[in-house]
């Protein structure tokens, strides 16, 4: 079998990156998303708001740096061009969006896409007894799990 410094099929891991850069490229248009909703939002949640996108758009610089080294570690190149992210992207450009609903929407939009990305790559990374990239994906989809939930239940 051809495996990788790591002791992981090569083949598998290369599947594996091709899902991180994936998922990388959805982070970084979630990202700027939030980046925009955090400057643009108006109205009577505006405080409440502003602060809940900026903890989503730090939270969100971490996870891309994480899926950045893990592709590097994997063997990996991480992409990092906007052409390359855009080209990838599931995740729906937000742009103007003021109105909390539509941010909040948005939000929970983007969450689902990305889910759907990791629960790829968990399979892929399970297959492939890739404890690390294993373990980032089911902490990554147990966080957004809730996050859905609680803004779900502010929507409601």
């Amino acid at each position: 079998m051809n495996t990788t410094i790591l002791g992981l099929d090569k083949n598998k891991s290369e599947n594996i990156v091709l899902g991180l850069n994936s998922l990388l490229a959805n982070f970084q248009v979630y990202y700027q998303n939030l980046r925009g909703l955090h400057w643009n939002i108006r109205g009577k949640s505006f405080f409440e708001l502003h602060v809940k996108f900026e903890e989503f758009y730090t939270d969100s610089q971490e996870k891309i740096d994480m899926i950045a080294e893990r592709i590097l570690t994997l063997g990996g190149t991480p992409l990092h061009t906007f052409p390359e992210y855009t080209a990838l992207s599931k995740v729906t450009i937000g742009k103007n969006i003021s109105n909390d609903v539509d941010s909040v929407n948005l939000v929970v939009n983007s969450l689902s896409e990305l889910l759907k990305i990791e629960r790829t790559i968990l399979d892929e990374s399970g297959d492939a007894n890739d404890e690390g990239t294993n373990s980032m994906m089911s902490d990554f989809i147990a966080e957004q799990e809730k996050t859905i939930w609680m803004l779900r239940a502010w929507l409601n």
